[in-house]
């Protein structure tokens, strides 16, 4: 089967990327991006491509070549779909804060919604491509709800999940490790399989596709992530023990990353992982194991989370007990918001749960990120603490304590310590002599992505404290 058009439903951190690197790649493939959230639709349209509503580097010049080619970005869902001979699911699957599994399953709402707008909408045969991080045998799910729509439709899922960082997306996307493609093993599911894989040779080598059942392929993203997370979990909790033994953390990890069985990525150190996909991923694989009666296995699982809530948790005290175990009234300056460098993204950010320790100290926090807006800032802590159910009042008072600017010198102006929870390269840049001068003394700096030059800094007469640093 040749496809012509495909269809993507999602226009978010996945969807944009992903589908806009397979138009540019695929100029004879109509690719259109649909969403329902009419101001996303409208940055992807936008001339200005700052405004992109997701940040990547590489990402404007793709859209600039490839939007009104062949690359569209639409509010219109049921022509898209319609139009579609492969329909690719991107939207959101958080994890569920409410019902059955609140905490630590996956929210499949968005998805459903999806199944059900297709099969109400398809006339003709269609494969669907599950591109959103989901749980094992979702793909049974929404084959189940799209095979009984009784219009005589058929439809092959596909499971095709994403392996993207962000802050790399479009050369993971161009040079990518590997694509996985899962399907079922029969004659039709198998001519699925085929198709999307000549969709990824356009520019991508046999050896790069994988192609797997499609339990494998779900299991398979989980899984990736909850490795990797594993083992910044592990290097950080070495970086408490390290700190009360004058150990380098960064010594311990170039130490047994020569080792070619463990290898060196993955393993610095830092306040904490975040970002959409490993928390989730972690703890729908926790509530699997626990659903299917695997208690070990599950506890084995949640221990990484527990770790990495504990190191944002221990940065946090580190900043109190340092500033003499009071920063009621203290100006914390934020260095970064967003999750990891080179992304707008925020989700799950360790900046989220610090502030939120030092706020409940009293403590005022001053932000400055290069991609985050004061909007989106303050969007992530009412959020967070609306789920732990604290009235509007409560809230109000205390998005008070969070002041964001435009400028890092502004931010960083009469600062009573510093903290850097983002590794943007512009921060190690900066004059930090004149920092030091504005600063009240002892002028404390909290590097919790050891980045800065400790020794230089320590020269200038900062109190540098590192992670994972004796």
């Amino acid at each position: 089967m040749k496809i012509k058009n495909i269809c993507c439903l999602g226009a978010g951190y996945v969807g944009g990327p992903t589908m806009s690197v397979i138009a540019l790649k695929c100029p004879e493939i109509k690719v259109t991006v649909v969403d329902l959230n009419e101001s996303r639709i409208a940055a992807w349209n936008d001339e200005d491509l700052d405004k992109l509503p997701v940040y990547e580097p590489g990402l404007a010049d793709v859209i600039r070549e490839a939007r009104g080619r062949n690359l569209f970005f639409s509010t219109d869902v049921d022509s898209a779909i319609e139009a579609a001979d492969m329909i690719f699911i991107a939207v959101n699957t958080p994890t569920k804060n409410y019902g059955e599994g609140k905490g630590m399953a996956a929210d499949l709402k968005f998805v459903e919604l999806c199944a059900r707008q297709i099969a109400r909408i398809a006339k003709n045969d269609k494969i669907i491509v599950e591109k959103s991080t989901l749980p094992v045998r979702t793909a049974e799910t929404l084959q189940t709800i799209l095979d009984h729509t009784g219009n005589g439709v058929k439809f092959e899922v596909l499971s095709n999940p994403e392996f993207l960082a962000e802050g790399t997306a479009i050369d993971d996307l161009l040079n990518a490790d590997r694509v996985l493609i899962g399907g079922n093993q029969t004659e039709s599911g198998q001519k699925a399989i085929q198709a999307l894989v000549d969709v990824y040779a356009h520019w991508l080598s046999p050896k790069q596709i994988l192609t797997t059942n499609v339990w494998s392929s779900e299991l398979s993203k989980l899984t990736a992530n909850a490795f990797l997370a594993q083992r910044i979990s592990s290097i950080n909790a070495l970086s408490a023990l390290c700190e009360v033994t004058e150990a380098d953390v960064d010594e311990v990890a170039a130490a047994i990353g020569t080792d070619s069985r463990i290898g060196p990525k993955f393993l610095k150190s830092s306040v904490g992982f975040g970002g959409s996909c490993f928390q989730k991923d972690i703890l729908n694989l926790v509530y699997l194991c626990r659903y299917f009666n695997l208690p070990e296995v599950a506890n084995y699982w949640e221990q990484i989370i527990i770790l990495n809530d504990y190191q944002k948790y221990r940065f946090a005290k580190k900043i109190i007990t340092s500033l003499f175990n009071t920063v009621s009234g203290k100006k914390i300056t934020f260095l970064g918001w967003a999750f990891k460098k080179d992304t707008n993204d925020t989700r799950e950010s360790a900046a989220i749960y610090v502030a939120e320790h030092l706020i409940e100290d009293g403590a005022e926090i001053h932000v400055y990120d290069p991609k985050v807006s004061e909007e989106k800032i303050k969007a992530d802590m009412r959020y967070l603490w609306e789920l732990k159910g604290l009235t509007e009042q409560k809230i109000e008072s205390k998005l008070k304590q969070i002041f964001v600017y435009e400028s890092s010198s502004e931010a960083l102006h009469q600062a009573h310590a510093i903290a850097v929870l983002t590794e943007w390269d512009e921060f190690k840049t900066y004059n930090w002599n004149e920092i030091y001068i504005s600063m009240y003394k002892p002028a404390f700096v909290f590097d919790g992505r050891n980045i800065l030059d400790a020794e230089k800094l320590t020269s200038i007469g900062f109190q540098i404290k590192g992670i994972g640093k004796g």
